[in-house]
């Protein structure tokens, strides 16, 4: 059985039969396996975020259907899912661990756990030595590894990742990039995953789907044959250049159709 499964999903904003509706995905069909990573790339305003929203039960399709482990999702489903945003959603007024105590609170996990989980969660990214500073007292680069950790602690088999590193640099990508490989061979968990960087997508995904312009659709699906963790030398490979190159030219087209009607 797939752990996500989309079927014939297609999504519009706005009223029906209003002149502004605007159609976001287009009969979009793909499955996830269990351990699997699956990065969604495609042009700005080609729906990726909508899809991963349905996904987790945020938005539901205007048609077709998502499942989760079978199960048709209908609301979110936080004992199955974890989402990780692309913004820091810390409170700034409780410290790490605090915050860390509000997620598991949420969970029922028992207060006698808390800690044991929090440090574990905040040991997998290195970041264990901050639990009780506050999140004004932490660079964007490190909100982001302690976002990623609670998606650790939650504990669930499927993890939603929305562009978590695009407010990153460069080197604190990558860097981030590494423990993520090397989180998804530890621990096995589902990942699908939203970007617009080529190099992460090739770097991290076992399969990326590549979406048109909108409405998105998908284009094409690429596979990336590397077992995970992957090592920082795997982008010095000629097949991570050819792979990069073989997802630009899949949607160098589709990013001049959407500038060209982001401008019309």
């Amino acid at each position: 059985m797939a752990a996500i499964s989309v079927r014939a999903v297609s999504h519009s904003f706005g009223l029906p039969g209003k002149q502004n509706r605007i159609a976001a995905l287009k009969n979009v069909s793909f499955d996830v396996a269990p351990g699997e990573f699956v990065t969604i790339l495609g042009p700005s305003g080609c729906g990726k975020s909508t899809l991963l929203n349905m996904v987790g039960g945020l938005l539901s399709p205007s048609e077709g259907a998502v499942q989760v482990d079978g199960t048709p999702v209908l609301q979110p489903l936080p004992e199955r899912i974890a989402y990780v945003f692309q913004e820091s959603t810390l409170f700034p007024w409780y410290t790490v661990e605090e915050n860390f105590a509000i997620l598991l609170r949420c969970r029922d996990v028992p207060r006698s756990e808390w800690r044991t989980r929090t440090l574990a969660a905040l040991t997998s990214v290195g970041m264990q030595d901050f639990a009780g500073h506050y999140p004004k007292q932490l660079s964007v680069g490190m909100r982001q590894r302690i976002n990623l950790a609670r998606g650790i602690a939650s504990d669930t088999d499927i993890l939603l990742m929305d562009e978590p590193f695009a407010a990153l640099d460069e080197q604190s990508r990558m860097v981030l990039g590494e423990d993520l490989s090397a989180l998804l061979g530890r621990t096995g968990k589902t990942i699908l995953f939203v970007t617009h960087s080529l190099a992460e997508a090739v770097f991290l995904s076992d399969r990326i789907l590549v979406l048109s312009a909108r409405p998105g659709r998908v284009k094409a699906t690429v596979a990336v044959n590397e077992p995970h963790p992957r090592p920082p030398d795997f982008m010095l490979t000629s097949d991570f250049s050819e792979l990069r190159n073989q997802c630009y030219a899949l949607l160098r087209d589709e990013i001049r159709l959407a500038m060209a009607e982001a401008v019309a």
